[in-house]
């Protein structure tokens, strides 16, 4: 790649050209996980997020937005000490997301009833908290959606035990078509600079929560979501949604 293509025009340029592609080709994999995803409402159930690092920037895309489903909860490293008790220097270390038993301790302060929909977001979808959180979701008979580089993924070796990766786990996989390592434009003499995959990450996810709401209308169920706080009567419509997922839904915690 030549200097000129390190630029705002440079990475505006790769980046539409990756989300056209998913506009053309990722229909198969999107109408999967929004079949996941309207399952799992018609059910009663919720729609439980997890990601570490900036993969929580697609987490907060599924899980408590204007517009998104109301149904759907934030699980993060964080909540160790949010709701386990851990003292808040836990989170000091930068390798705790490789630490086994993270990821089962997060899964039952989590609480989640069988119905429920586990998204699992990680570009290169091998740590082990990732892959542990994927196969507790399995053993407990939940659905898994996965939000993956599959480039990346193939590219780089198993961090579990398991041999497994999330990919292998997922019933559904969307692949956000991020390069190994993420940044889209490469420098000369080495490296590269721009990250892809909070874009294309974004654009699946709502792809899916688009199609799995047109899946509901289309069964006569009206799709529970979240309108604006910062709208007239938005703050009150939304407690008269959540109250249906009491208990269920970290939002509704006193």
């Amino acid at each position: 790649m030549s200097v000129e293509s390190v630029s705002a025009e440079g990475f505006a340029r790769e980046s539409l050209a990756v989300l056209q592609d998913i506009t053309a080709s990722a229909h198969s994999e999107v109408a999967g996980a929004a079949e996941l995803i309207a399952d799992c409402v018609r059910a009663d159930g919720v729609i439980q997020a997890f990601g570490t690092g900036h993969s929580q920037a697609m987490v907060l895309e599924v899980a408590g937005r204007a517009g998104g489903l109301v149904p759907t909860n934030r699980l993060q490293i964080a909540d160790l000490v949010l709701y386990g008790g851990d003292a808040p220097s836990v989170l000091d270390d930068p390798l705790l997301e490789r630490e086994p038993g993270v990821a089962g301790r997060l899964y039952d302060l989590a609480g989640p009833h069988a119905q429920d929909l586990f998204v699992i977001i990680s570009n290169s979808g091998v740590n082990n908290v990732i892959v542990e959180m994927a196969l507790r979701a399995k053993e407990h008979g939940h659905r898994v959606l996965g939000i993956t580089s599959l480039t990346h993924t193939r590219a780089v070796p198993a961090g579990h035990p398991s041999g497994k990766k999330l990919v292998d786990i997922a019933d559904v996989v969307l692949d956000n078509r991020a390069p190994r390592g993420d940044a889209l434009l490469e420098l000369p003499g080495g490296g590269a600079v721009c990250a892809l995959s909070t874009l294309t990450g974004v654009m699946l996810v709502q792809m899916a929560v688009a199609e799995a709401s047109r899946l509901l209308l289309e069964s006569g169920d009206r799709p529970p979501v979240y309108v604006s706080a910062n709208v007239p009567g938005g703050f009150e419509g939304n407690l008269e949604l959540e109250k249906r997922y009491a208990g269920r839904i970290r939002r509704t915690a006193s």
